[in-house]
């Protein structure tokens, strides 16, 4: 598929697999410069992105720096920030009496307010682009069930942020969108000890392993 973004230029947060990672090869595979950011740098994100940062976006400190290395990265602007680092692995299960502050806190920092400071500090580079904004939510946002409500939470302020985003700079000329997932076959459903591997503990059932390779059955 072409989508005539050559040459274009993109910051993916969260890039060191799962969805971030997919969209990191996607956008690479179209022709576009990618900067792949995560806490930890996989021997995937390195290989698949122009350049890699390793950084912490749950800090205040983290998004600036984050920015001012992808710029030097890039040599140039910013055309693509896709705002997609989760805490998908420190979520807890429970409800709402099981959720100190410090988990609500913690949730804000990570699925929110990292968006809100990357973005912040792109949109200088962003809008003279006439650049776009896609911010990964969840289901969750939509539809909140019981738990974990810290990352509902976090994931419907992040929706509302998006909106609000757009209200405001596209008349500028930055498109922005939010998109809201739901199950995503990634090693956070997967791994028999990651937070598929609670779901089903909680449900009494074991995590079901990958489906083998090969072309689907009708």
């Amino acid at each position: 598929m072409d989508l005539h973004l050559t040459g274009k230029t993109a910051l993916v947060t969260g890039a060191s697999r799962g969805i971030g990672l997919a969209t990191v090869r996607s956008l690479a595979a179209e022709g576009v410069r990618v900067v792949g950011a995560a806490r930890t740098i996989t021997p995937e994100l390195k290989e698949a992105a122009t350049a890699a940062v390793a950084v912490d976006l749950s800090t205040p400190d983290g998004a600036r720096t984050l920015v001012e290395q992808t710029l030097a990265a890039l040599g140039e602007g910013i055309d693509l920030l896709v705002n997609n680092v989760g805490g998908g692995d420190e979520v807890v299960l429970g409800g709402f009496l099981d959720a100190d502050d410090a988990q609500f806190q913690a949730n804000l920092d990570l699925n929110f307010l990292s968006a809100v400071r990357v973005s912040r500090a792109a949109l200088p580079s962003l809008t003279p682009r006439r650049g776009s904004v896609v911010n990964v939510s969840s289901i969750n946002a939509r539809l909140p069930a019981a738990g974990p409500i810290a990352y509902s939470v976090a994931k419907a302020a992040l929706t509302a942020f998006g909106k609000s985003l757009s209200e405001e700079f596209g008349p500028r000329g930055v498109r922005v969108n939010t998109v809201s997932p739901g199950v995503v076959r990634t090693a956070i459903w997967e791994d028999p000890d990651g937070f598929g591997g609670k779901v089903a503990a909680a449900a009494a059932r074991p995590v079901q392993p990958p489906a083998p390779s090969g072309p689907a059955p009708f």
